[in-house]
């Protein structure tokens, strides 16, 4: 936490730096944007704020004079995506969210205010695991799934678990494991993962499903408990944790983070801006800080995060049918 306060408090203004030279190929130069943004639909302090505004320091100066990173938190997500539709498509508006928004709400929410040919792919950016955490609300003796499905079902009441937001990838994990559990597990959906972290920490909630990162500080000072990792392997950032697979639950799960563009935003916008990322998401200083949060960044092109996208969104399809989760749930 103090790591992110630390880094939070720096980046909280702009600087101004030098364009670096041929960094990239097409004639846009730096100078024609004066201030970009980075819209991200979550509060501060949280894993995607964390890495906006990381890449946003570094994007000063060779992509714009000023980066600054907008929160727009609301409706797991959806207000960020919401904001980047009817943004101006000179380069100056990215997004940087979830998969989730784009890839499972189409199928969670009928009523959902955007469709995914309003926004354009621009470059991946990173990855994480999801993981199932406990806090002091829950005993010492619990130390595994199984050990919380026997305590949650002799603590009704107190067995509930939140997450980044109703419909997320978290929610939707979660949502799997409770049909196994055996347990009534009482969904609490947060505005981000922040503040489900407060009260986790806090003891207002049992248990938490969110990303590695949101919780990985707090795990190695021993104030939350990894009970469960999403992936189809063990985590490296938590390599001791089995994986919900491991502990019967049918999952082998990841989450991809992107930056996205206004679906109106030219082809040659969309380059420079995808080429002026790959550069920073390759940075060491940058990989580094991104692992500090249970992260492996990654940059790519807008034609393959376009297929990811597509991919992803045909498998979801079809788990979100087998949790049986509407927005109306």
């Amino acid at each position: 936490m103090q790591t992110r306060r630390r880094f939070l408090g720096a980046a909280a203004t702009g600087v101004l730096g030098a364009a670096l030279p041929g960094a990239f190929s097409t004639n846009v130069r730096a100078q024609d944007i004066d201030t970009a943004k980075i819209i991200v639909g979550f509060p501060p302090g949280g894993t995607t704020d964390v890495m906006a505004r990381k890449v946003a320091e570094k994007l000063r100066g060779p992509y714009a004079r000023s980066v600054i990173v907008d929160n727009r938190p609301g409706a797991g997500g959806q207000v960020g995506v919401i904001a980047l539709k009817d943004a101006p498509a000179d380069g100056s508006v990215m997004l940087l969210t979830p998969s989730s928004m784009l890839t499972i709400y189409p199928f969670t929410y009928p009523k959902l205010q955007y469709r995914i040919d309003e926004v354009q792919p621009v470059s991946l950016a990173m990855y994480t695991q999801h993981v199932f955490s406990v806090g002091p609300a829950v005993p010492e003796s619990v130390k595994n799934l199984k050990d919380f499905f026997a305590w949650a079902k002799a603590n009704p009441d107190k067995a509930a678990y939140g997450s980044p937001g109703a419909g997320s990838m978290p929610h939707l994990i979660g949502v799997l494991v409770a049909k196994v559990s055996g347990a009534e597990l009482r969904h609490v959906p947060y505005r981000g993962s922040a503040p489900g972290i407060q009260e986790l920490l806090g003891g207002q909630i049992a248990a938490f499903f969110g990303p590695t990162g949101d919780v990985l500080t707090h795990s190695k000072a021993g104030k939350v408990r990894v009970l469960g990792t999403s992936g189809a392997e063990r985590s490296a950032f938590l390599p001791n944790v089995p994986t919900l697979r491991e502990q019967g639950v049918s999952v082998g799960l990841r989450e991809w983070y992107a930056f996205f563009m206004p679906a109106k935003a030219s082809a040659q916008v969309v380059q420079r801006a995808s080429e002026a990322l790959r550069p920073v998401l390759a940075e060491r200083e940058v990989t580094e800080f991104a692992r500090q949060f249970g992260l492996e960044a990654q940059a790519s092109g807008p034609r393959d995060l376009g297929e990811l996208l597509k991919k992803d969104s045909a498998e979801w399809g079809g788990l979100v049918k087998q949790t049986g989760f509407t927005a109306e749930s």
